[in-house]
């Protein structure tokens, strides 16, 4: 097959190289001449008691809070940064390294609503080379759902990214119609800017939330209520309690009693996208595979071609996209791309019709294409992750 050198080798070099560079500066700077250890012995003598003291202090703080508050300060790190929690044994020798996260910045006209033709169909195609090592190799690269990116399992693995359980989830979904998020689109919350993600950790540190950490149903309520008086200056109504543990349910599909820190954080991030951004900002968002789902999804409702649809088809829509396989219920694995009219039997139908009968029917709201859109735009983007978990909980 020949000798094939990819971008990432080259760069390695070039590290090695740089490495060696710095060690040898770093061993240089080690050896202070003989007026600096004069000059730092006198400031030394100077400052001792001061040291001794210090020293004492930290002694009797013990061990134990030093390593807690170092373990919260690189947690809050992690946050800031869009990283996730590395493995505990992390063989860094036999590793890539983890691409650093940029985050988004607003444009000065991502106000105005983008063109998003319905009639005009976009041609989706992948990646040729894997994301990570630049190599194409056929068909042993896996597709995003969500993005253009492709990536290798061994890839994937060697960044940290992969575990035993997700190489299962992978290697069975990534070829199938439910598909599978890369890293990149699995995490919501590298939708934020620096700006909005300073805020949610204003907000989190506010209510004492503390990063990578599971939430009771106590907790994500007491949280809630903190962050509505912070608001609205004013406690939450009984019915925005229900509507909260109901959200709290979707976040816990599989009844552990606590929600992941990852889906709390995906929930929080989706919900301050929808508080802070227009909805043709968050249209910007949506890529081409996401753009023609919903085409798809639009059309299929559209039975008469009128390019109007009702709003209950809408509202049904928006419980599609979570239709994401899971363990306990297989007939949920269905891709979002094939949206259509619900039957009567379906969970989301069933839930809607059953609310329609306590609720007075009222006039149908025709509902277009641009309408349609901003209107599941939000539970578009809360479907990317690989989670079971419902991030945003559609209307009943």
């Amino acid at each position: 097959m020949g000798v094939l050198m990819s971008r990432r080798q080259t760069v390695e070099k070039v590290q090695k190289v740089s490495l060696a560079v710095s060690a040898f500066k770093d061993g240089l700077r080690e050896q202070p001449s003989t007026r600096r250890r004069a000059e730092a012995g006198a400031t030394r003598r100077g400052t001792l008691e001061q040291e001794v003291q210090e020293g004492e202090e930290e002694a009797s703080a013990g061990p134990s809070q030093s390593e807690e508050s170092s373990a919260s300060k690189a947690a809050w790190e992690r946050l800031r940064d869009g990283r996730g929690l590395e493995p505990e044994e992390f063989d860094r020798a036999n590793r890539f390294t983890p691409p650093a996260f940029i985050r988004p910045k607003r444009e000065l006209h991502d106000d105005e609503p983008p063109d998003i033709s319905l009639e005009q169909r976009e041609q989706v195609v992948n990646d040729e080379m894997c994301e990570i090592c630049e190599v194409w190799t056929a068909e042993s690269l896996f597709p995003c759902r969500v993005c253009s990116r492709v990536y290798h399992d061994g890839c994937l693995r060697r960044m940290g990214y992969l575990q035993n359980d997700s190489t299962v989830e992978v290697t069975e979904t990534a070829h199938t119609e439910t598909g599978w998020s890369c890293y990149y689109c699995d995490n919501l919350n590298l939708l934020l800017t620096e700006e909005e993600m300073y805020s949610l950790m204003e907000t989190l540190q506010k209510c004492k939330i503390i990063p990578e950490t599971c939430l009771t149903l106590d907790d994500f309520l007491h949280y809630k209520h903190l962050v509505h008086k912070q608001q609205f200056e004013q406690p939450m109504a009984e019915a925005q309690e229900e509507q909260a543990a109901l959200q709290f349910s979707a976040l816990d599909p599989d009844k552990k009693g606590h929600i992941e820190w990852h889906d709390f954080l995906s929930h929080e991030s989706i919900q301050l996208l929808q508080k802070l951004r227009p909805k043709n900002t968050l249209l910007r968002l949506l890529t081409a595979k996401e753009r023609e789902r919903a085409r798809t999804a639009f059309l299929s409702l559209d039975q008469d071609g009128d390019g109007l649809i009702t709003e209950s088809e809408c509202r049904r829509a928006q419980h599609t996209w979570f239709r994401k396989h899971q363990k306990e219920t297989p007939s949920c694995n269905v891709s979002i791309s094939h949206v259509g009219p619900m039957s009567e039997s379906s969970p989301a139908s069933s839930g809607s019709s059953k609310s329609q009968e306590k609720v007075q029917p009222e006039e149908p709201r025709p509902v277009d294409w641009p309408s349609f859109l901003q209107d599941n735009v939000a539970y578009i983007l809360a479907a990317r992750p690989n989670s079971a978990a419902l991030h945003l909980q559609p209307p009943a």
